[in-house]
């Protein structure tokens, strides 16, 4: 994250002694990415982050490839998915490149039992049924339906859930996931023009501090595998930490839409952006203003990126017959559009309901086997008149 903060208590300088109530040191961990060249954070933590009493199963999750090499407009049913209790088990990859995992998950039950750790990547959690709580080393984050949830690589976290009705769109990133640079001014803060700013970001707001030794389950993601270790001490014994590698909410209605009396390009949507791919959000917004304008998008070719849709609420006004939780990928390579009817519909219109969340690649998707189990067939031919 590009702004400072803090929870707990900390020491006056950095690397300096710390110590408990007992006279014991507090024991001091660097949370840190890009070597030390990123975003860091400093976290102290009761007893060490350290002491592994011993390593059991490793289980491969890697994606089950089924198309390698796509070229076909398609689109998923992902409401399709049936839930599973588990949060791990029911995270399922759907579209993939080296770059990112998109992923759907609909865990009916909190975790309790373990902790996770993704160790590969940074996850955006889009959460568009349930609400709860989000627990981490650095302090807990309430989230309900439309948030984002912005989780670095390596924090080890628990997601609490309220009920057992949860729908979660997850991006799995190996690349930092950051704010769009255009929108920050050259000491990071976000400006004026930019579509939210940090009033609008969520840190961690509760520190949950454990004085506990047992034996803790963290599974832990690295290459595709899930490790489980346990430790001796429970991870959530942080008592203070500072900097800018924190998790984070983002509610994608707290984004305001950029508009002109002309239809906008799908950048004034963006919301998140990496060196390999964009997120962007689509949201409740007045139309195009220009008397002869048209609402609809433009047909446009997709020659640098596949476009993800994630159709989450509302009435989108250049699709047909789009249900909740539906999921488009139109390929590099050829042109798409509004489906027939849409583009003379829009004319005329002022205001959309839409939401929606987009992902734009830089690389190629595959898709997996279980992505098939949920296709729309002949979607490329929608375009038929």
């Amino acid at each position: 994250m590009p702004f400072y903060h803090k929870l707990g208590q900390i020491p006056h300088k950095r690397h300096t002694v710390f110590r408990q109530p007992d006279g014991s040191l507090y024991h001091e961990q660097l949370f840190g990415t890009i070597g030390f060249d990123g975003m860091s954070a400093l976290l102290y933590h009761i007893q060490p982050p350290t002491v592994v009493k011993s390593i059991g199963t490793q289980t491969n999750i890697a994606p089950e490839i089924a198309v390698q090499k796509n070229m076909l407009m398609r689109s998923l049913r992902g409401f399709d998915l049936k839930p599973v209790a588990d949060y791990v088990k029911s995270r399922v990859p759907v579209l993939v490149n080296s770059d990112v995992y998109l992923e759907l998950a609909a865990p009916s039950v909190s975790m309790k039992d373990y902790f996770y750790k993704n160790a590969d990547a940074d996850e955006i959690i889009f959460v568009h049924k349930g609400s709860g709580k989000l627990r981490t080393q650095m302090g807990n984050i309430d989230f309900a339906y439309g948030d984002y949830l912005v989780i670095p690589r390596g924090m080890i976290y628990q997601l609490e859930f309220n009920d057992a009705n949860n729908r979660l769109f997850i991006i799995q990133s190996f690349h930092p996931v950051y704010t769009p640079k255009r929108y920050r001014n050259w000491f990071g803060q976000l400006l004026e023009h930019s579509p939210y700013c940090e009033r609008d970001i969520r840190p961690p707001h509760e520190l949950e501090t454990h004085n506990q030794e047992g034996d803790f389950l963290i599974r832990i993601k690295k290459q595709d595998v899930l490790y489980d270790y346990t430790y001796a001490h429970h991870p959530f014994n942080v008592v203070g930490w500072d900097g800018y590698n924190y998790p984070y909410a983002f509610s994608i209605h707290d984004f305001e839409p950029i508009t002109g009396r002309v239809h906008q390009p799908p950048p004034v949507h963006q919301t998140f952006e990496t060196g390999a791919f964009v997120v962007c959000s689509f949201v409740p917004r007045l139309y195009d203003y220009h008397p002869d304008s048209i609402p609809a998008p433009y047909n446009h070719s997709n020659i640098d990126s596949d476009e993800v849709l994630y159709y989450v609420d509302g009435d989108f006004m250049s699709r047909n017959n789009i249900e909740k939780g539906q999921i488009t990928l139109h390929p590099a390579g050829i042109p798409h559009g509004p489906h027939p009817g849409a583009y003379e519909r829009s004319i005329g219109k002022t205001e959309t309901e839409e939401l929606a969340v987009m992902v734009d690649t830089f690389k190629p998707l595959s898709l997996t086997k279980r992505a098939l189990e949920m296709e729309l067939p002949d979607y490329m031919f929608s375009w038929q008149h």
